[in-house]
């Protein structure tokens, strides 16, 4: 069993130029540190460092015998600073927008600094999490020998930076901000599709639908685990996802990176448009070799990273399992079945 433990940063200077001290709290599940391959999990929005056992949010790809098999590898999970997991002194709230992506991956960085982590067999994140896995390869290009961002991007697209934005408004403004935020945000979560097919416009009752309860239901149960500072921080967290100002230089920039990166999006995502990651695949595979792409096919958008376990484990297997492989044949066949 997994106990969260902590690592003491003093004054770390934020690209702001704020001098902040902190904890930076994680947890180490499976085989000890030192004694095994690192795999590196970057949790999304509302997740934490409990990636696997109770109340893991990623058991069904973590564990004994899974896909990331904690028998066989050491899993390292930070929590994002501002996330409100644990007992951390946090004092961000009054200036949570001096925060980026590039720092919480600069602090990741310490932290692996300060646990003599100096390679990692992966670094895999979901969301906002592959974001920041982005920002850690490009900040370390000689650290990670698997990238693995699902269900993200390498930037913030204008798209990404409208729903942020509408979000921090509601939780500005809102009486019941973290509920009303979370009804917004689940919409962009899943898909048109995936809510016909869930509820078919059925009702609770005479006067309220069953996709109402539902969103209801999510924004209640976000209300009663999560700070609202928490959502404010992660948000803004989100929002500033930037390796490179444009394509052009964010060639110049990955091609450095010496692992391999495997991109995984989804069909259906309306939060990170798989267009926006298959313009990536293709143009970094004019700069670097040793890149590929999964696509995960699911009616159920975003949220499809955790729920289309099968086909995410299908995807992962490759990397995690030594007596397979991925190359430009397996490529193909993802790009036929596009």
């Amino acid at each position: 069993m997994s106990t969260l433990q902590y690592i003491e940063i003093d004054h770390f200077e934020l690209n702001s130029g704020r001098n902040i001290s902190l904890q930076l709290s994680y947890q180490n599940f499976g085989r000890p540190l030192s004694k095994a391959p690192v795999v590196l999990v970057n949790h999304a929005l509302t997740g934490s460092s409990q990636v696997t056992e109770t109340n893991g949010w990623w058991n069904a790809i973590i564990g004994k015998q899974k896909t990331i098999d904690t028998s066989k590898y050491a899993v390292l999970a930070f929590d994002i600073p501002g996330n409100g997991f644990g007992k951390t002194k946090e004092h961000f709230a009054e200036y949570y927008k001096d925060f980026t992506a590039k720092d919480i991956a600069r602090l990741f960085a310490v932290g692996l600094q300060r646990l003599q982590i100096s390679k990692l067999f992966a670094v895999i994140g979901g969301s906002v999490g592959g974001g920041i896995a982005w920002e850690l390869a490009v900040l370390r290009p000689k650290l990670i020998e698997h990238l693995i961002p699902v269900a993200s991007d390498w930037k913030a697209t204008d798209w990404l930076i409208a729903n942020c934005y509408v979000q921090e408004r509601i939780l500005e403004n809102s009486l019941d901000p973290i509920a009303d935020a979370r009804l917004h945000a689940m919409t962009f979560y899943r898909t048109p599709e995936s809510l016909s097919e869930k509820f078919s416009r059925t009702k609770a009752n005479a006067s309220v639908y069953n996709v109402e309860s539902w969103l209801n239901h999510h924004g209640e149960k976000l209300s009663m685990r999560f700070k609202l500072s928490a959502y404010k921080m992660m948000n803004q967290i989100l929002k500033t996802i930037c390796v490179a100002n444009n394509i052009t230089e964010f060639k110049n920039i990955v091609r450095n990176i010496e692992g391999s990166i495997h991109i995984i999006t989804i069909n259906s995502d309306l939060f990170f448009k798989p267009e926006e990651n298959w313009n990536t695949y293709v143009e970094l595979k004019s700069v670097k070799k040793n890149v590929t792409i999964g696509e995960i096919k699911s009616v159920h958008g975003h949220d499809a990273f955790l729920i289309e376990y099968q086909q995410l484990s299908k995807l992962l297997a490759p990397i995690f399992k030594q007596n397979q492989s991925i190359d430009d044949t397996s490529q193909l066949s993802y790009i036929r079945n596009r």
